[in-house]
């Protein structure tokens, strides 16, 4: 009986540009979901990002339960009332439904107008109140934008219920 030897092929023989292709791909795809899922859990929504400014993710400062006609600054978690007085960068979409030109002074920013409420009607929480510094005006911008400014957490009641948790001193807004 005659037994051949096994053929060894070399690895560049035995690997393809198909396979690095499908490799790389999926490395991609679950890479990073598996990145922006700890990126957020290990900062917490926050991170410092330099030149005193930090940048917020909108989505997770509105993402907690709050009383809409009784709450209290109390009833903030301490993390956002942290950021009373602070530069911060945020990116989301801006809302102003009174809107005449493409100019504007004042607006609201929420994380995603499509996506914002999906749990039941929107909350005073999901929705930052930005008033453009010294009176001036800024381009208004259909998707997502980068605003800058400082922001100021404070609980602001009227007519019974809260009006406000989140106000912003909007420096700049730029398209994404």
């Amino acid at each position: 009986m005659d037994t051949a030897a096994p053929v060894h092929v070399p690895l560049s023989e035995r690997i393809n540009f198909r396979m690095i292709t499908f490799a790389a791909l999926l490395l991609v795809l679950i890479g990073l979901p598996v990145y922006w899922y700890l990126d957020a859990a290990l900062t917490g929504g926050v991170k410092d990002v330099g030149g005193g400014y930090k940048e917020v993710d909108l989505k997770a400062m509105s993402n907690f339960i709050f009383d809409q006609k009784n709450g209290t600054l109390e009833d903030v978690p301490k993390k956002w009332r942290d950021l009373d007085g602070q530069k911060v960068i945020l990116y989301g979409e801006m809302w102003q439904p009174n809107m005449a030109g493409n100019r504007i002074g004042n607006f609201e920013l929420v994380y995603s107008i499509a996506k914002c409420c999906f749990s039941g009607p929107p909350q005073v929480q999901h929705f930052v109140k930005a008033n453009v510094v010294d009176g001036k005006e800024v381009g208004y911008y259909d998707g997502l934008v980068r605003v800058t400014g400082t922001l100021h957490v404070d609980v602001k009641k009227a007519e019974g219920k809260v009006e406000r948790v989140y106000e912003l001193d909007v420096e700049s807004v730029e398209p994404v």
